[in-house]
């Protein structure tokens, strides 16, 4: 692989989200505190940084209106950090949600109205109908075939060639399982309580919030000032889409082509995916292609696939920085519980 291969920052988006994900690095890593601290001040729930911080909330941190702008904050002040310590990314790609945070890397939202506007769509898509996703190890058009007749379920996502979701209702869902399962495709739970990515989200009548992310989508949109690849447009996202409204009010709603995605950015050059945000997920989608499992190109996740015991977060983030070649530095600031 090229030593001057692309940086290409990968944010993860919708299920990637845990309690106290990359909640080591508070306190600790200056960057990351700053930029956490930023976004606490800005969205107006005052249990939030004491919801994230506990190793256990219950059902308060699933809710989307705390899980989805924890994951916006923790996946820009991961950013923050790693642009810290000097590794600025050439090209960026999130996949659902974090969509949002590629797009405040790539300067197309300010992180103050990125954070805003997030919190506006979780209060308005929280009234959706019950729903889901199912993670299925198939190809597209073989699931497809299997979801025929099914009330309200969907593809909602086209992760790689054998790597797609499925999303809607609950009762359609539950018939698509059983479906895929007799037939012997695998098939797994996503955590997740709305049928993000499917047209059941349209069915949520317009309010005032969703009034008010449009207002602040035209005010606030730029075209972006470096590549950013679109989850959503399976490629480069070209600044007509960037600057229309409408093209971010109705994702939640829409197919994510993160698999057509990630080939475009591997088309354009060898690379090093870095896992910009909680868990690896989105190297292991990565890792799966030609281009990665031929040495190419190569991914890095800044955090342990899961949760695992204090300081594990801080070790995995040294490690991945020293395999930048930006070894960690950090200024404790006194950890705030």
């Amino acid at each position: 692989m090229s030593a001057r291969s692309r940086v290409v920052f990968l944010f993860p988006g919708q299920g990637a989200q845990h309690p106290r994900m990359a909640a080591d690095l508070y306190g600790v890593d200056e960057a990351f505190t700053g930029t956490m601290d930023a976004a606490f001040s800005v969205l107006d729930d005052p249990a939030l940084r004491k919801i994230w911080l506990r190793p256990d909330p219950g059902p308060l941190f699933h809710d989307i209106t705390r899980a989805q702008p924890l994951l916006l904050a923790v996946n820009c002040a991961l950013a923050s950090t790693v642009m810290a310590a000097g590794i600025h990314p050439d090209a960026v790609l999130g996949h659902s949600v974090g969509e949002i945070a590629a797009a405040v890397v790539a300067d197309v939202l300010d992180f103050t109205d990125a954070l805003a506007l997030l919190a506006d769509f979780v209060r308005h898509y929280r009234h959706a109908p019950a729903g889901g996703m199912l993670a299925v190890a198939a190809d597209p058009e073989s699931v497809r075939e299997r979801l025929t007749g099914l009330p309200d379920v969907v593809i909602g996502a086209v992760n790689g060639p054998r790597q797609v979701l499925v999303c809607g209702g609950n009762d359609g869902l539950q018939a698509a399982r059983q479906r895929l399962r007799a037939d012997g495709i695998t098939c797994a739970d996503v955590h997740a309580l709305q049928p993000f990515h499917s047209p059941l989200m349209n069915t949520v009548a317009p309010d005032a919030t969703l009034g008010a992310a449009r207002g602040r989508l035209s005010a606030g949109l730029r075209a972006p000032r470096q590549p950013m690849y679109s989850g959503y447009l399976g490629g480069l996202l070209d600044p007509a889409h960037a600057t229309d409204p409408e093209f971010w009010l109705t994702q939640p709603a829409r197919p994510v082509l993160f698999g057509p995605a990630l080939r475009a950015v591997l088309a354009d050059g060898p690379c090093t995916f870095v896992e910009t945000g909680p868990g690896q997920s989105l190297s292991a989608l990565a890792r799966r292609t030609a281009p990665v499992a031929a040495g190419d190109s190569r991914c890095i996740a800044l955090l342990p696939p899961r949760r695992l015991p204090p300081g594990a977060d801080r070790s995995a983030l040294a490690a991945a920085l020293d395999r930048l070649g930006a070894p960690i530095t950090t200024a404790a600031s006194g950890r705030k519980e």
